[in-house]
């Protein structure tokens, strides 16, 4: 009876690469929704801190709603937010988000105040390469969208400036910064 080895096939140990390839991107994911969530529920808070606004997170991106809506009846104003948060140098915007915002704001004529809010967080851990970083300064930014704008996929710096894409190429648009009614870590883009 001869002796057999026990070696893993070539398939088997292909097989758990790509398993654990695909828990760790799943990991990723789930981490990059808590980012999200994270940031939705801070803006959240903030604005019920305050005295005369109140702000609800709408729920999930499948069903086509804001990330946050905001609401102060005293000055007539709303808000629809859309909130990204991350650890790298630009932060997307698709259009579809941007205009799912607009169609919100604009459902709500009763205010006279209407404002797309755009709310990016940059981490203070920036990604250089898989699983890992290096320290810089957290930095908050809340554009204000210009509806005069033709509504494309968009792009937010650390540095704070914002860009369209147009016909392919980068567009820089100077975006108005929202003074917001609570205290944050933003910047003013220069």
């Amino acid at each position: 009876m001869p002796l057999r080895r026990k070696f893993p096939s070539l398939t088997v140990i292909k097989q758990e690469k790509e398993e654990k390839q695909s828990r760790n991107n799943q990991k990723a994911a789930k981490t990059r929704r808590q980012r999200g969530y994270q940031w939705e529920d801070t803006i959240v808070k903030r604005f019920n801190k305050t005295m005369d606004w109140k702000a609800f997170r709408l729920g999930s991106p499948s069903i086509a709603l804001p990330d946050v809506l905001a609401v102060n009846t005293e000055n007539s104003s709303i808000y629809t937010i859309e909130a990204k948060s991350g650890t790298s140098t630009s932060l997307p915007v698709p259009a579809d988000q941007i205009e799912r915002c607009l169609d919100w704001i604009k459902t709500f004529d009763i205010y006279k105040k209407r404002n797309v809010i755009l709310a990016f967080k940059f981490l203070s851990k920036k990604r250089i390469g898989i699983g890992e970083y290096e320290s810089r300064e957290l930095r908050e930014y809340f554009k204000i969208w210009d509806e005069s704008l033709q509504i494309t996929d968009c792009v937010c710096t650390y540095e704070g400036k914002f860009f369209a894409k147009v016909e392919g190429l980068r567009k820089e648009i100077p975006l108005k910064e929202c003074k917001m009614p609570f205290k944050t870590k933003q910047r003013t883009s220069a």
